[in-house]
């Protein structure tokens, strides 16, 4: 299992319309093979600041949700209101502990 925690900046009018889009792409990747769960996150010190956690099965998963429409169509508008490139880091899941 891994987790994929990307940190994005954003332009300060846009972070509305990310987070709309965002959202969708969260709510298409459940139907995705080797999706596990995810979550977007505002940090309370940088409004402009977006963190989101995508836990998966595998690296392979991932890349290939990266071909499906549902995130190709919402990559442009996302694209577009980065005030800076995206950092991407992987994490091996060591334990998962969720309340029953």
């Amino acid at each position: 299992m891994q987790t994929v925690i990307t940190r994005v900046v954003l332009r300060e009018d846009d972070a509305h319309e990310w987070d709309d889009a965002m959202r969708e792409r969260l709510a298409a990747a459940r139907d995705r093979k080797g999706w596990l769960g995810g979550q977007l996150l505002k940090p309370e010190d940088t409004p402009s600041e977006r963190v989101i956690v995508g836990t998966w099965e595998s690296r392979e998963d991932w890349a290939a949700w990266h071909d499906d429409p549902a995130f190709r169509d919402t990559r442009e508008r996302l694209d577009a209101t980065h005030a800076e490139r995206s950092e991407i880091k992987w994490q091996e899941v060591l334990a998962d502990v969720r309340a029953p």
